[in-house]
């Protein structure tokens, strides 16, 4: 049995109660218990605090757990980071008032900065040379500089309208951050064991977010030259079609790709094309 520990509530639940669910699990949500058995597969789930995770990962009391990196970088406990997420993606960054006039990052120094990442504030300030004082608050860091308790902020941005309403700018990037699965050092082969069998199904969810199933008509006289514009995986499957003359050509693409050969597509003569969104893909 694995255990995995994930937030109870907060910015990083719904889409690990999602990424799990799209890996086929079955399991109670957090409004029910904070300890949830996974029905048809051999994982246990913790919903825990975001701050609570790594510690309970470092210790053991959890195998492995989600969260983001900037939580697990900044209590800088042992535990050993599985693979990235790609979800929960935001920034640590540096703001100042809007008015403030920044000439390089040596404007810091003699600087008040709020923040609730002094490790990794402090870890920035040290590497780069600057000498500021670290003001540890626990929440509403947005605030700090209007009411005078800070000269600048240290917090994680996800679009910056915060920033913006708050009559801030943004100066400087400390740490790019997104949702992570980290475990416990010296996993038992057992547990190991079970933990692949999460990721194998984890990365067959992430490959199918990547990509899409695309197909389209093409006349059998513009065939080869379509299958030569489609980066598919391997080569696209190639169906007859009723109306003579003509074929059905399926083949799975990149998402980011499809609109760089559209064109290419239609003037090679494609007809009728069909984007389909993928849930697995196994490779």
């Amino acid at each position: 049995m694995l255990r995995i520990a994930i937030q109870k509530s907060g910015r990083l639940n719904e889409d690990s109660v999602l990424l799990l669910k799209e890996c086929g699990l079955k399991f109670a949500g957090a409004d029910r218990k904070l300890i949830a058995k996974v029905e048809n597969f051999d994982l246990e789930i913790l919903y825990l605090r975001d701050d609570d995770i790594p510690r309970y990962v470092h210790e053991g009391v959890a195998d492995v757990g989600i969260v983001g990196q900037n939580v697990f970088a900044e209590t800088q406990l042992s535990a050993v980071e599985e693979q990235k997420l790609g979800f929960g993606k935001c920034r640590l960054s540096l703001a100042v008032p809007k008015e403030a006039e920044i000439e390089g990052l040596s404007w810091y120094n003699g600087k008040k900065i709020a923040t609730s990442y002094p490790n990794l504030l402090s870890g920035w300030l040290q590497k780069n040379s600057l000498n500021a004082t670290v003001e540890e608050i626990s929440g509403s860091v947005e605030i700090a500089t209007g009411i005078g308790l800070a000269d600048a902020i240290c917090d994680l941005v996800s679009s910056g309208s915060t920033l913006i309403s708050n009559g801030l700018k943004e100066t400087a990037v400390i740490l790019k951050s997104e949702a992570i699965l980290i475990s416990t050092p010296g996993l038992s082969s057992e547990k190991r064991e079970i933990l692949k069998r999460l990721q194998f199904r984890i990365d067959a969810v992430q490959k199918a977010d990547k990509y899409k199933y695309i197909l389209l008509n093409a006349p059998n006289s513009s065939k080869d030259e379509i299958i030569k514009i489609l980066p598919g995986m391997k080569s696209p499957t190639v169906l007859p079609l009723a109306e003579s003359g003509w074929s059905s050509i399926h083949t799975v693409i990149e998402e980011n790709k499809f609109w760089e050969i559209i064109e290419k597509l239609r003037q090679a003569g494609a007809q009728g094309i069909l984007v389909v969104p993928i849930e697995k893909m196994i490779m």
